[in-house]
């Protein structure tokens, strides 16, 4: 028996390849396996390869392999495309109806499996994604059971008889397959997992759960991959706690009617990616001049422009800490796990609300469309803080207004509630004075801007780092972000193995930037090594900015579009060392 395998199926866009790999997975998470997924698709609605690749494991995994067990093929394009990451002796399940051919240098075992035509018998070529998954199953000698449980519940609403045809498909494919091998295939057959409940989600929906369960009522928000996923799982739930969700005609109108929502006393958000967040730039600035939290999450892909929509990146640090004009106080906080998304979301109001600015929430591909296995959430985690909120107001003198923009010794002025008795004041996005008139007077303005970045000063965030450091002084400190963090424990275990000393943090805080919690791992390190998704090293010139350390300091960068893979950065940091 083996502890983990690696799966794909590969085929045009629009061919059934998302919703064969949704019901495979979903059913081997209901057995309790550990489960990582990664998907390649393409920026249009139909046609275009794409892959969606599922690790499969009895312990928890957070990487994609970089091998291959089993490739389902629905054309020669899948086999030609994704062939070279078959192990030896790895397995191909293709569709008989192409005449799939495997290249020569690649040894694998073909399995042509008349996919197509099941799926015809049955009516419609439609149910062939479910002849490949039956198939699938079969070789790996699961119990079909499960899986015809996962196909009723992805097709009940449509009726018995497609649900019916669907499972028919399932039975066709599984049992042609177990008759062309003989049985299923010992030297793929998993051992027993771990038997403990588990989530298994994206990090998109984790995040608009945390959003929900922060007490978010109100997003506004203009569909974008990767962040659409967000909205559309808010539009299903929020209503059903009182909240709405409006879809908006741009990205400005999306973040200005979410700071309005704010400053209302709703707690709101929105989400999008890099181009949505360069527009947003102006209302952000806003929101900080006017003092008005807000929470806005940025799911990064490949950039610039309209770049690669559906591919990986982590561009947008830059963006993010110095893209409005001006200057403003932010906070900016990058999860790198599924449960993190849930509770940075709740983490991200709290801060918001607490120091009257805008949060950042970054994420990026990977981690917020890559499907997997994730802790159950601890609800008695969930605090909220609503911050500086003042009600019960003394009368005000005759032609004042209530002081909302208050100098304080932590920067943080009371807010109040519009419709609060004596809490009238003016708001506006020029310069002002505490009661929030307009004013360009010197010593007032230099006041403010004091005022207002002074709050960074106080900023509190739950584990601006994550630290695993065994080693005291290590031979390599291996620093991430975002989805990288699993890869990296991977290509630390094999450098382990080879006699490499490894410590890894990864930064959570983007800013206000971590230097105290960073400074001692960077200290005791004999090489830095910095890796990211994007060709300028953002994170590392962060780290060099603040803290130095750049004659020790070496880069793993990769911007093509995909996610790092285990050896990718294993191989780097042997050449480092």
């Amino acid at each position: 028996m083996i502890s983990q395998l690696s799966w794909k199926i590969g085929g045009q866009q629009g061919e059934g390849v998302e919703s064969t790999d949704r019901i495979f997975s979903s059913s081997l998470s209901r057995l309790g396996y550990y489960l990582y997924g990664y998907r390649h698709f393409s920026s249009r609605i139909k046609g275009g390869h794409t892959n969606n690749k599922i690790r499969i494991s009895t312990k928890p995994i957070r990487s994609i392999s970089d091998d291959l067990d089993i490739l389902v093929a629905f054309d020669q394009e899948s086999i030609d495309f994704n062939a070279h990451e078959l192990r030896q002796g790895g397995v191909i399940i293709a569709d008989a109806k192409f005449d799939p051919k495997v290249p020569e240098h690649i040894d694998a075992r073909l399995f042509p499996v008349p996919i197509t035509a099941i799926a015809e018998e049955l009516g419609t070529s439609l149910f062939k994604n479910m002849a490949a998954s039956g198939a699938s199953w079969a070789l790996l000698g699961l119990p079909l059971e499960v899986f015809n449980k996962a196909v009723e519940e992805e097709y009940g609403r449509k009726g018995a008889a497609i649900v019916e045809k669907n499972i028919e498909a399932v039975r066709k494919g599984a049992q042609f397959i177990l008759d062309q091998a003989g049985g299923p295939l010992e030297e793929f057959t998993l051992a027993a997992p771990d038997g403990r409940q588990k989530l298994f989600m994206i990090g998109n929906e984790a995040l608009a759960l945390g959003a929900l369960a922060a007490g978010c009522r109100f997003m506004s928000a203009y569909p974008i991959t990767p962040a659409s996923e967000i909205m559309e799982y808010l539009i299903k739930y929020l209503p059903k706690f009182g909240g709405t969700v409006i879809q908006t005609e741009d990205e400005i109108a999306a973040v200005t009617m979410a700071i309005g929502a704010n400053y209302g006393g709703v707690r709101s958000f929105t989400a999008s990616a890099g181009p949505g967040l360069s527009l947003m730039m102006e209302g952000i600035g806003l929101a900080g001049m006017t003092e008005t939290p807000i929470v806005i999450v940025d799911t990064q892909r490949g950039g610039p422009s309209t770049g690669l929509p559906t591919k990986q990146e982590q561009s947008d640090l830059n963006a993010m800490i110095y893209g409005t004009h001006g200057e403003i106080p932010k906070i900016v906080i990058a999860p790198s796990t599924i449960e993190e998304c849930f509770y940075d979301m709740i983490e991200a109001f709290n801060l918001a609300e607490q120091f009257q600015l805008p949060v950042i929430v970054m994420t990026d591909l990977q981690l917020s469309l890559g499907k997997q296995s994730a802790e159950m959430l601890d609800y008695s985690k969930i605090k909220i803080d609503r911050g500086y909120l003042v009600k019960d107001l003394p009368q005000l003198a005759e032609n004042k207004m209530y002081t909302r923009y208050a100098f304080t010794e932590n920067g943080v002025s009371p807010r109040v509630f519009p419709g609060e008795k004596n809490g009238i004041h003016h708001v506006t996005g020029v310069e002002h004075d505490e009661e929030g008139r307009p004013s360009e007077n010197a010593a007032n303005r230099k006041k403010m801007m004091d005022k207002r970045l002074k709050k960074l000063q106080y900023v509190k965030v739950t584990n601006p780092i994550i630290a695993d450091a065994p080693h005291e002084a290590a031979d390599l400190l291996i620093i991430g972000m975002g989805s990288i963090g699993g890869t990296i424990d991977e290509a630390r275990q094999r450098l382990e193995k080879d006699g490499i000393s490894t410590n890894h943090v990864t930064v959570r805080l983007i800013h206000p930037f971590p230097t105290e919690e960073l400074k001692p791992h960077l200290e005791k390190a004999k090489k830095i090594v910095v890796v990211e998704n994007n060709a300028t090293a953002q994170l590392a010139s962060l780290i060099k900015l603040h803290l130095g350390f750049g004659e020790k300091m070496h880069h793993i960068l990769k911007y093509d579009g995909t996610p790092f893979l285990p050896s990718e950065i294993y191989n780097e940091c042997k050449g480092v060392n």
